[in-house]
């Protein structure tokens, strides 16, 4: 989907008068198309439709690099998950969160009174950077399209970063930029994927939509989506491969364990390891596998 394609979607979306309750014009979406939009996801879901991957996997997926995701997104037709050329602020452990979308536009004044009008009836608190803080839930991360303005384009300080990771404990993805990048560097664990820093503080923008379709890069990423960061860039995984992609990581985590393993005690040569693995090779990784108390097991074929 192009720029202009997910532009049309989001003013298509703004100025039609949806029938759903608070936040409607704000959200664009409503319930149910965020569901009608995430047909393949059959787990829970969080009030508003977005889906909610459990926690558990969360952390199974935080040690999952972007060339091992790549893999299983590519087989399973997903093109365009990737996108690098980040600069991350508190780089450490793995990002990795539930995404919350929002897009900003260059600012039109009709435009944006309505929003604001929409806003204060909606009773969000102050300015548009600030609203969509306050819909943020633990193990969220905020992920933002602001069209990679950076001059007047920051769209939070140390203050909107400390209310981020207070809500979210997590951290913020930001095709734009931030400031007060030394009072970000005080908060330990926030991380933040950006494309630049400045000054600036944010001006001339009007927020236009939350938790709908929006394009990061080469990638349309969507509510729900799992992001997860790594010294590569970001990858966005569809919510239903979640599973798919923290099991096959596992698996190739288990197999150079145990490869690893039979090398060093001699069972097995080099050529032997990297050959298609006979069935008695197989038989004794599964045992070894349960040994070891994994679910997971190697199919004979």
């Amino acid at each position: 989907m192009n720029k202009a394609t997910l532009i049309a979607i989001q003013v298509t979306f703004l100025l039609l008068p949806l029938a759903a309750p608070a936040h409607a014009q704000l959200d664009l979406f409503s319930k149910e198309q965020r569901i009608e939009f995430t047909p393949e996801w059959k787990g829970d879901r969080f009030s508003d439709g977005r889906p909610n991957v459990p926690d558990a996997m969360l952390e199974r997926l935080k040690d999952v690099t972007a060339d091992e995701a790549w893999d299983v997104l590519q087989d399973a037709g997903y093109k365009n998950q990737f996108e690098g050329g980040w600069r991350v602020i508190n780089p450490g452990e793995r990002l990795v969160g539930r995404v919350v979308t929002a897009v900003f536009m260059p600012r039109r004044p009709d435009v944006d009174s309505v929003i604001r009008a929409n806003g204060k009836r909606e009773n969000r608190i102050g300015d548009e950077n600030s609203w969509i803080i306050d819909i943020l839930k633990p193990g969220d991360v905020l992920v933002v399209d602001l069209f990679g303005k950076i001059r007047y384009g920051t769209i939070i300080g140390d203050n909107l970063a400390t209310a981020i990771y207070a809500k979210s404990h997590n951290g913020l993805i930001v095709d734009g930029a931030v400031r007060d990048v030394t009072g970000i560097q005080k908060i330990p664990g926030f991380q933040c994927y950006v494309r630049g820093v400045d000054p600036s503080a944010l001006e001339n923008v009007m927020l236009t939509g939350i938790n709908i379709p929006i394009r990061i890069g080469n990638v349309t990423v969507m509510p729900g989506d799992v992001a997860i960061g790594d010294p590569e860039g970001v990858t966005f995984v569809p919510p239903q491969l979640a599973e798919k992609v923290a099991d096959d990581t596992e698996m190739d985590h288990l197999v150079d364990e145990w490869g690893h393993m039979m090398l060093r005690e001699g069972k097995y040569t080099p050529g032997q390891i990297d050959a298609r693995w006979t069935k008695a090779m197989i038989e004794q990784f599964n045992a070894w596998l349960e040994k070891k108390g994994s679910k997971l097991r190697m199919p004979e074929q």
